[in-house]
């Protein structure tokens, strides 16, 4: 009796699994996922203290992690990360609060209404390619040296791009669920409110997440050309007397509460839109 042919060939190729590591579109591990994490602090971190140990560069091109952590503890003591910090981080509020204003409302009516579109996206696709530090001269001549020039550059540097990706967001709000709208009865502002606005919301905030970044630079840009606080400024004083281990711990700090800001505005998202993010 001749046996039954396997259903498998010894030599046919087997398939390979991903690992967990190449997970293609899919979570991974938590532990994992932490482990990652840590790893891209602490490499940069430890790479940067061996090249400083070794004395491969002078210390003051690159001064070593203790002497920027010697910086930050002397700013500290003597007041001026505080001030530096809460100066900056009030001009960055300031301005972005009223790109959002001026940005949501905006926003929506274009991506909702083809009229407001055709009104608006020509000039505000002109303007959003003009780089907002080129403005800092005008600012200057039409608002003086107070803060109304840093607020304002950093309003100008935000809002187009608000604008344009929140547009972006409602032109994609699916033709079903504004037709089912209409089918049971529902008129046009409750479309528009109750509809496609809920929709976009988590687009909203993630709209801000990416942009507020764009802010946090523009206000050390305009701390650099004319301010009396701010971390921007503190950067050009230290500049001045060529003491990197400021420059460096000032950059520390801009990083941190950049980083803040946007696990903040990731939070906002989980707490608000957990059914656009579970």
């Amino acid at each position: 009796m001749t046996p039954a042919p396997s259903s498998v060939s010894p030599t046919s190729p087997k398939t390979l699994k991903p690992t967990v590591f190449w997970r293609l579109a899919e979570d991974i591990p938590r532990p994992l996922n932490l482990t990652l994490m840590v790893l891209s602090i602490a490499v940069p971190f430890a790479l940067w203290w061996l090249v400083a140990g070794l004395d491969i560069v002078s210390d003051r091109f690159l001064p070593s992690p203790w002497q920027v952590a010697q910086a930050l503890g002397r700013l500290w003591t003597n007041g001026f990360l505080l001030s530096d910090t809460a100066a900056s981080l009030g001009r960055v509020t300031v301005g972005f609060l009223l790109a959002v204003v001026v940005s949501i409302p905006l926003g929506i009516s274009m991506g909702a209404f083809a009229s407001i579109r055709a009104l608006f996206e020509p000039i505000i696709g002109v303007v959003r390619y003009m780089p907002a530090p080129a403005f800092i001269p005008l600012l200057i001549i039409y608002l003086g040296l107070g803060e109304a020039p840093k607020i304002t550059l950093i309003f100008v540097g935000t809002v187009f791009f608000n604008v344009l990706m929140i547009m972006d967001a409602v032109k994609f709000v699916p033709k079903d669920l504004l037709e089912t709208t209409y089918t049971l009865g529902g008129q046009r502002r409750q479309a528009l409110f109750q509809v496609i606005t809920p929709y976009v919301v988590p687009n909203i905030i993630d709209t801000f997440r990416i942009n507020i970044a764009t802010s946090w630079n523009l206000v050390v840009v305009a701390e650099l050309v004319a301010a009396e606080s701010g971390l921007g400024r503190r950067i050009v004083q230290a500049q001045r007397f060529f003491r990197t281990d400021e420059i460096f711990a000032c950059l520390i700090i801009l990083g941190v509460i950049g980083f803040t800001l946007d696990l903040s505005l990731r939070y906002l998202m989980k707490i608000t839109c957990k059914w656009a993010v579970d």
